[in-house]
């Protein structure tokens, strides 16, 4: 296994600066995974500040109520086990559901909660469990639809599953119909290359799908039965149980819902301080909060005293809205920034895994976390890959590249390598025909100006028709080029649509069941040997030819 670092060319991003302990930027999140007593005080904070947390006992009977709809392992049970536990604290990341896994990203965090969990025990001895929460709760269907695949011919696929007409839901309250699933299956089996590995992937995830389960669920099962064997418990942040033991934060929220909107003006005004564009701005007279109504999740705002939205379908006074929290709490929804503090209350956070967006507005939560009495977790930046295939690794090595130059500097390279097979010197030839045509039309141009004026422009015309054809047929030559080399340029373009499909980063393209499909399971369980960097950046990722 090949591991190498690969320095991120945005060293002046918010994300960036605190992977690299910039001591400004720290200071908007109160610590750093990478400080020598980091981890013990936020185990002593949450020790000291656990009765002002929901019940952890029945906060784990509602997760264990929810793995009973996914597939089960002996590992699960464990950390099931361990949730139960008095002092159980736990480490958290959480991410949009997927079609079938959703991009290679989700996996990597996954794997990065695993793994800084596994990391927290070790160091603390005492149970840190692993926990990864679905944002079901998000109406945002189009994020979560679709998952991107490479075709056998080399391109980039999306597959998706369309949203049913009507309201725009909750993902886990959107259903799906056993014809949708379907459809989706045999479209991911149209663009998936044949492998000896086709088979078996398409029926676990057919498994997944037969009781048409929504999108937020297939998504959970899937995750279940790749990291089921690590411990991973899985939750659905909209979860009607757990939703049960939300009602009073939900009631802080609503109570102190001017001075949660000052607090996050606070945050940002500190982070604009810094030179810091804002990830998301808030909006004047925010609730930050969500109603879920049968016209839809509804965006909350602040007017005259009422909670309302802006289409008008609902207006409700603050009673109004208090009695939801006791009484019907799964009416009620976080948005971004709310979540990490109801996360919070939820859960005993020793730290939560976060990407680069996710890092940013973090950065503006610090005062809304103390506004409610709390302090914002460890933040880990998400483990970040870009994987190096056995068969592009030879191409790089085959044309002299570097990763960085494939990913950096593709399309430059290319054009050199294809301008040095031109054996003719076509493109000095061409010139020189072009200079040299110009040299000996310049004089015809000039009499036949001078004998009628007109002819000038006619002239001018002339010579422009026939440099176009000089340069068509420089074009077709270059084409005739190409063609005598097409293998070799397709090599080029599978080292580009490997590493940087659609001139993106590889994890934020393809989804794992690429992978899954191409190299099998062996390929989903090599990544557990992979060394975890508590204070993340970006790793290249290769030298495995084997994966059985």
């Amino acid at each position: 296994m090949n591991i190498t670092p690969y320095t991120d060319s945005n060293r002046s991003s918010l994300a960036e600066r605190y992977r690299l302990e910039d001591s400004q930027v720290r200071e908007l999140f109160g610590s750093h995974p990478a400080e020598g007593r980091a981890w013990e005080n936020r185990a002593a904070y949450l020790d000291e500040t656990a009765g002002g947390r929901a019940d952890l006992r029945r906060v784990a009977e509602a997760v264990r109520a929810y793995h009973r709809k996914l597939p089960s392992s002996a590992e699960t049970e464990i950390s099931l086990e361990k949730l139960e536990r008095e002092g159980a604290l736990v480490v958290v990341g959480g991410q949009q559901a997927g079609l079938f896994g959703g991009a290679l990203l989700i996996y990597y965090k996954a794997l990065s909660v695993i793994q800084a969990a596994r990391e927290a025990e070790r160091r603390l001895s005492r149970p840190v469990v692993p926990v990864f929460w679905i944002a079901g709760e998000d109406h945002d269907f189009e994020e979560a639809n679709h998952v991107n695949v490479q075709s056998p011919g080399g391109e980039v696929r999306r597959v998706r599953i369309e949203r049913p007409d009507g309201p725009r839901l909750a993902v886990s309250r959107t259903p799906l119909s056993a014809e949708q699933w379907s459809s989706a299956l045999q479209e991911l089996a149209a663009q998936l290359p044949d492998t000896e590995f086709k088979p078996q992937v398409l029926d676990r995830l057919q498994s997944h799908v037969a009781d048409a389960p929504s999108l937020s669920l297939a998504f959970a099962r899937l995750l279940a039965d790749w990291f089921g064997k690590q411990g991973l418990l899985l939750l659905d942040a909209d979860d009607p149980n757990l939703r049960a033991l939300e009602g009073p934060m939900f009631r802080e929220l609503i109570l102190r819902s001017d001075e949660l909107e000052a607090s996050l003006k606070d945050g940002e005004a500190r982070v604009l301080s810094q030179g810091f564009r804002l990830q998301a701005e808030t909006a004047p007279g925010s609730a930050n909060l969500f109603l879920h109504h049968e016209q839809g999740r509804l965006l909350l705002h602040k007017d005259d005293g009422r909670f309302v939205d802006r289409r008008g379908v609902v207006s409700h006074s603050r009673v109004e809205m208090l009695d939801l929290t006791t009484h019907r709490p799964d009416l009620l929804s976080t948005n971004a920034l709310t979540r990490p503090l109801m996360q919070d209350y939820l859960l005993p956070v020793l730290a939560t895994v976060l990407g680069p967006a996710e890092i940013a507005y973090w950065a503006i939560l610090g005062p809304a976390f103390r506004e409610f009495g709390m302090e914002i977790p460890i933040v880990l930046p998400r483990q970040s890959y870009t994987y190096i295939e056995p068969a592009v690794a030879s191409l790089l090595d085959k044309y002299s590249l570097t990763v960085r130059q494939a990913i950096e500097d593709w399309e430059t390279l290319r054009g050199e390598w294809l301008g040095k097979q031109d054996e003719w010197n076509l493109e000095e030839q061409f010139r020189q025909v072009k200079e040299q045509f110009q040299a000996l039309y310049e004089p015809v141009m000039k009499t036949v100006s001078g004998l009628q004026p007109g002819l000038a422009q006619l002239a001018s015309g002339n010579r422009d028709r026939i440099l176009e054809q000089i340069a068509y047929l420089e074009s077709r030559s270059a084409d005739a080029i190409a063609k005598r080399h097409e293998s070799s340029l397709r090599q080029w373009d599978r080292i580009r649509q490997s590493l940087s499909p659609l001139a993106k980063p590889q994890e934020r393209v393809y989804g794992t069941v690429h992978f899954w499909n191409r190299y099998g399971p062996g390929w989903l369980t090599l990544w557990h040997d992979v060394p975890f960097e508590a204070v993340g950046g970006h790793r290249l990722v290769g030298g495995w030819q084997k994966f059985n």
